[in-house]
């Protein structure tokens, strides 16, 4: 069995794209998951998998869901020991999981930016934020908040020219924790 940390984009927003946690368990279960954790209403769900094939097992999640829900919802898949190291190679240093942990994002984007992408979006970043990607991982440090800040998972998207998700620091350490403990 491989276990993996799917990150749902864009459910429970705003009374958008509504779907029970309770609900999109049993639906991963009848997909053919494992071991179902979710982790709260945005989207997070760890599981095992027979399979390793990323791109199969992203089809068949995304299809199910829009079976049962008529909507289509973008799917980032990662491995536990994925998620884990991306947590580790956070590159902002003197952290606070409890003072900062909700003003740390990190974008999980469907692709590698180009450095022509990356330039447009730095336009959007304040004085006070850090911004640093690497590879298809977005690291953002929002100081005043991100709801106040101008680099949205929307701009991210359009500017990168990407689908991405976006967890806090404090839900990424939490998915770690509940991967390790439920495998």
């Amino acid at each position: 069995m491989n276990r993996f940390i799917s990150l749902l984009r864009g459910i429970n927003v705003s009374g958008q794209k509504k779907i029970l946690m309770a609900d999109l368990k049993k639906l991963y279960i009848e997909a053919g998951c494992q071991n179902v954790i979710t982790y709260i209403q945005s989207g997070n769900v760890i599981f095992d998998f027979p399979s390793d094939d990323k791109e199969k097992i992203i089809t068949i999640l995304e299809k199910a869901i829009e079976s049962k829900y008529a909507f289509q919802v973008p799917i980032d898949l990662r491995t536990d020991d994925e998620i884990e190291k991306i947590y580790n190679a956070l590159p902002i240093e003197k952290v606070s999981l409890e003072e900062d942990g909700s003003r740390i994002l990190i974008g999980f984007m469907s692709r590698k930016p180009v450095p022509d992408e990356i330039t447009s979006l730095r336009k959007f970043q304040h004085e006070t934020e850090v911004l640093i990607i690497k590879d298809d991982i977005l690291y953002l440090h929002c100081p005043n908040g991100f709801g106040k800040s101008k680099l949205s998972n929307t701009n991210i998207e359009n500017k990168l020219n990407v689908v991405s998700t976006t967890r806090n620091l404090k839900t990424v350490a939490k998915l770690c924790v509940l991967s390790q403990e439920g495998s």
